[in-house]
């Protein structure tokens, strides 16, 4: 049998589920399977940035271009006190094209979603979408993964489903994660970041009266306002029409919640409150909100897993390793995880679950340092940016300083010419491609326990 009469399932239709089945079909895989407990994608959510390193998966797998068209180019980012609104450091983002291959874009999650979903619309005889179909158990790891099925609709029966590999792409609470983690007798939690998010989207139509905000949703930049323990990123997404704002604050609405509780309706005066010492100008933005319309997220993330595989099911994204948002790298490593996977289930030499089993264990090679040592970096980022008074917060001012005389690091790691580098110069598929044969040859067919 060839690789790509293999039945592949895949449990969830985020970034990485999407970028998976895509990337599959791609590869000539004919029997894929998404299992999705939404009823539909929905299209729904705030911005997101598509950094070169997720614009070169997306180029590859033909639908960059749809994605890029909504999107906006950013050429620049400053990086300012909250309260003062002055400037702490300015950095020329038009290099980036240059270097990487993509320009450096931002745009609406939703548009990101479209494009993936539209291309494997293109699959359609190979893509299979079952919305409304979560899975609610995984009842074996291998040599043929199998689970059990269980439709929203009542008038319908759970049922059991088989396949030859299984991919759980199913979010930071991934029940294929908890699964496997009980069956490998591994203790790993979800780690309680004790920070918080509002997202905010500004439709130009609300500001027509607000010049300085106007120029902001018409700018190619990204704007950093910090202060202790707090920041604001924004951007204008959707073709300059939408002004994106992203904040980072200490949780209090979440201490007492349950680790299943992720978002909270939020107020509108504790929302203000939290930003109550910046400048006119953010107060401003945020007074945008309706009432009534806040939702606050909360920031978790995991602790580092020892494996990514078993048998043969792998763990893709959030489900391996969600990130903080500090590098904004959280979509774009799941979508490297779904194009990785491509190529080396393409690659088997044989289709037997122990061939697949190292295939994966070679998509964990490629992919596993890497994940991790963003999400350290994204972890240390925040770190430096929400610094109260003191030693550290003098030196990173200092950095700063430097920084605007044209020399040194930039303390906010997302800008740091070092940082991206290594961020946007892997080319994960070349990596894959590359590196099979070696990993392949060197990997084991293990059993954790």
């Amino acid at each position: 049998m060839a690789p790509q009469d293999l039945k592949v399932a895949i449990l969830g239709a985020g970034m990485g589920g999407l970028t998976s089945a895509l990337a599959l079909a791609e590869k000539g895989f004919k029997h894929i399977d998404v299992y999705e407990h939404a009823s539909d994608l929905g299209f729904v959510g705030a911005g997101i940035q598509l950094a070169p390193n997720m614009a070169r998966v997306l180029d590859h797998l033909g639908v960059w271009r749809g994605i890029e068209a909504e999107a906006v180019n950013i050429e620049e980012t400053s990086v300012r006190a909250g309260a003062a609104d002055t400037e702490l450091a300015h950095v020329d983002l038009r290099y980036i094209e240059s270097t990487y291959g993509y320009k450096h874009m931002v745009g609406h999650r939703s548009s990101l979603a479209n494009g993936l979903y539209q291309g494997c619309l293109k699959h359609a005889d190979r893509i299979t979408f079952h919305f409304a179909t979560p899975v609610s158990e995984v009842t074996s790891f291998g040599p043929r993964p199998a689970f059990t099925v269980t439709p929203r609709d009542p008038s319908k029966k759970p049922y059991t489903e088989t396949a030859d590999v299984l991919l759980g792409a199913d979010g930071i609470k991934s029940l294929v994660r908890v699964a496997m983690l009980s069956e490998l007798n591994i203790h790993s939690a979800v780690k309680d970041t004790q920070q918080a998010a509002y997202r905010i989207m500004i439709h130009k139509d609300q500001a027509s009266d607000d010049a300085e905000l106007l120029s902001l949703i018409a700018s190619n930049k990204v704007v950093r306002w910090i202060g202790e323990k707090r920041h604001i990123i924004a951007y204008p997404v959707s073709n300059n029409t939408i002004y994106n704002l992203s904040t980072t604050q200490p949780d209090s609405n979440f201490a007492a919640a349950t680790n299943a509780t992720y978002t909270t309706k939020g107020s509108k005066s504790a929302m203000l409150g939290v930003f109550a010492d910046f400048c006119p100008l953010v107060q401003r933005m945020l007074n945008y909100v309706p009432e009534g319309e806040v939702c606050e997220w909360k920031l978790r993330v995991h602790e580092p897993l020892p494996t990514w595989v078993h048998r043969s099911v792998a763990l893709v994204g959030d489900a391996c390793h969600p990130t903080l948002p500090h590098l904004a790298q959280g979509a774009a490593q799941a979508i490297e995880d779904g194009a990785v996977l491509a190529v080396v289930l393409s690659r088997l030499p044989s289709t037997d679950p122990e061939s697949i089993h190292k295939a994966l264990k070679v998509y964990e090679k490629v992919r596993k340092d890497r994940a991790y040592a963003l999400v350290e970096l994204a972890a240390a980022s925040g770190r430096a940016l929400h610094l109260g008074d003191g030693a550290a917060k003098e030196e990173r001012d200092k950095q700063f300083a430097a920084l605007k005389a044209g020399k040194g690091p930039v303390p906010d790691k997302w800008a740091d010419a070092d940082v991206q580098k290594e961020i946007y110069g892997f080319d994960c598929i070349k990596e894959a491609e590359t590196r099979f044969e070696e990993y392949f040859a060197s990997a084991r067919v293990t059993k954790l326990a």
